[in-house]
């Protein structure tokens, strides 16, 4: 993966990621906000990957549910956010895959192995975030009161 910061100011950075054949998606962007700090922002993303997996929350498990797909697809959308779970950037994201037949498939990102490539734009929220596990539905969710103006510690 190849970064490069494309803009600053007041404290805030939006940051070009360029991901290469056979890295994997979620890890990657996950291990670059761990290294930039990263503690509030958005995410969108295009590309193509060759394997993907994809979850949904089942409600009455109380769990993702996961199907993985293996064939060269269309990232024709992947938007996200990252926000502090436990002290640790968290990566949380939806995508779209467009597959030979122009279906369409999406879900929760869990795992994308790139092909050819795919182009991520990080842009820093101007609060940054944090998540709270949701006693009703043991999810981690963002909460806005939670959340702080300026970098956490």
């Amino acid at each position: 993966m190849q970064t490069r910061k494309i803009f600053e100011a007041n404290g805030l950075r939006t940051y070009l990621l360029v991901l290469a054949e056979g890295d994997e998606a979620f890890a990657e962007i996950s291990a670059f906000a761990r290294a930039e700090r990263v503690t509030g922002a958005g995410l969108t993303a295009v590309g193509a990957c060759r394997e993907a997996t994809l979850g949904w929350f089942d409600p009455e498990a109380a769990d993702y549910r996961a199907t993985s797909f293996t064939e060269q697809m269309e990232v024709l959308s992947l938007l996200g956010d990252i926000a502090l779970q436990d002290d640790r950037p968290a990566l949380h994201a939806h995508i779209v895959l467009g597959r030979r037949d122009s279906s369409a498939i999406g879900g929760h990102l869990l795992r994308a192995v790139v092909f050819p490539t795919m182009e991520v734009i990080v842009t820093e929220t101007p609060t940054h975030l944090r998540k709270r596990v949701d006693p009703e539905t043991g999810l981690a969710l963002i909460a806005p009161h939670a959340s702080s103006d300026g970098p956490a510690d």
